[in-house]
């Protein structure tokens, strides 16, 4: 059987510190010479976009989209799904995590013409509810984190010294002690190398940063403040000859790359996350050329380039795994927790609000039903969530223009549901929903938020 690998650029044109305006240059630089790069090498890959990601390339660069479109149909891009809207699933109310994804793939089969079986997980952020919810949603696969998996393990945790908190941003470039723990450790070194299956059904393929981490500070040609010279080609070739004599004893795969699209032709946010530096989404065209350089050193060291479908259908019986219930809840990829986005000051002052109309949504169709306006004030609860208005933490932060449209958003679903309360001649039952009162708290938070430093302005 030959040796599979899988690379899986994802797609988030809401990220934070991308001013909306620029978007249509990220479709340009980033999606567009991806996709092309694929055509003219005959790669396959897997790609994971957000709804409002297609919703954006639709209508800003729909020949970027027509490009992407074309590769799913010849077969050289599996389309991974995600929710609609880049939310940390972990941290909402569950009937909106299953808005969002089902509004996801109806994104997907809206603007490709296909509907994905393999879904993402925003940042990774975990909760014991969301595979059910991933079924639920129509998925059959997901991809996971395999280091939020490992710290399941007592023993790998007491290895590495690795511990959560509920402020931790990251600890990415400490996970290569996960790798040194396990790597002469098939028990282990399986659940990277092949299929599993959770106890529901769902199918789950995992990728670690162990392998990520290299392969991103690859593309930037950067340092990591402590080595004089960037990671370099050979590093590569090494870690892909590594993990074939690993998958020789306990696989058939490897997912080495499940990092951000926006890194291929972008610095996207690799300054601000690593070094604390105002520098967002400069171009760098040539972590293009070295992406392809990735995909053909993996060819040339003997993989077959892959996706999660191919890898899921051709693996023998997938490892029954009932170890996901033992993920920590509120853990998140970086060896960072999704908690960690809950308690950002952004985040506690958004949240209630955000959940004030959600409940107001719930109390008005068991008067109502669900109307049309309080299906499209869900649409904005669901925008509102957006992670990316949220964070990072002090010292960095969002851009101001991401907590605007999340403020936006909450404006919208309020004004929605008083209209479903006019048009359902409830207006004056206020003590269901007052939405003249909930407009003065938005437009509390907004002063106060409006109010705040943010990180790059000066």
């Amino acid at each position: 059987m030959s040796q599979k690998i899988i690379f899986m650029p994802h797609a988030n044109i809401q990220y934070s510190q991308l001013d909306p305006a620029r978007r249509a240059w990220v479709c340009e630089h980033c999606y567009r010479p991806l996709f092309e790069l694929v055509r003219d090498g005959e790669y396959r890959i897997a790609f994971e976009a957000s709804g409002r990601t297609l919703e954006v390339m639709a209508g800003e660069t729909p020949e970027v989209l027509a490009l992407l479109k074309e590769l799913i149909a010849d077969g050289r891009i599996e389309p991974v799904g995600s929710p609609f809207i880049h939310v940390m699933l972990a941290n909402i109310p569950p009937e909106v995590a299953l808005h969002s994804l089902k509004r996801g793939l109806d994104a997907w089969e809206a603007y490709t013409g296909v509907r994905p079986e393999t879904g993402w997980n925003p940042e990774c952020g975990w909760a014991g509810s969301l595979p059910e919810l991933y079924k639920e949603a129509g998925f059959n696969n997901l991809v996971m984190d395999a280091d939020s998996f490992f710290l399941s393990f007592p023993e790998i945790r007491e290895a590495t010294g690795l511990a959560y908190d509920v402020q931790g941003h990251s600890n990415k470039n400490h996970l290569f002690k996960i790798e040194e723990y396990i790597r002469n450790r098939p028990e282990y070194l399986r659940f990277l190398t092949n299929p599993s299956v959770a106890p529901n059904g769902l199918n789950m393929i995992f990728r670690s940063d162990c392998m990520a981490n290299p392969m991103l500070w690859y593309l930037m040609g950067a340092t990591e403040g402590c080595r004089e010279t960037p990671v370099g080609l050979d590093e590569i070739q090494s870690m892909l000859e590594t993990w074939r004599g690993r998958i020789g004893h306990s696989g058939s795969f490897i997912m080495p790359y499940a990092e951000d699209a926006e890194y291929i032709g972008s610095s996207a946010y690799f300054y601000v996350k690593q070094f604390n530096q105002a520098r967002f989404f400069e171009p760098e065209p040539g972590s293009v050329t070295r992406f392809r350089q990735l995909l053909d050193l993996a060819r040339n060291t003997g993989y077959e380039l892959s996706t999660p479908s191919d890898v899921i259908a051709s693996a023998a019986t997938p490892i029954v795994n009932d170890r996901v219930d033992c993920i920590e809840n509120g853990a998140a990829w970086h060896g960072g927790t999704s908690k960690a986005w809950a308690n950002t000051s952004y985040s506690r002052i958004l949240d209630p609000v955000c959940r004030s109309l959600y409940d107001g949504v719930v109390a008005l169709r068991q008067m109502l039903g669900n109307v049309p306006e309080l299906e499209e004030a869900m649409n904005a609860i669901e925008s509102s969530y957006v992670s990316d208005s949220r964070w990072p933490p002090l010292p960095t932060s969002p851009g101001r223009f991401n907590v605007q449209e999340t403020i936006d958003d909450l404006y919208a679903a309020n004004d929605l549901l008083g209209k479903a309360m006019a048009n359902g001649g409830i207006a004056e039952k206020r003590a269901v929903y007052s939405a003249p009162l909930m407009k003065t708290q938005i437009a509390a938070i907004e002063t106060l938020l409006m109010k705040q430093d943010y990180f790059g302005e000066k």
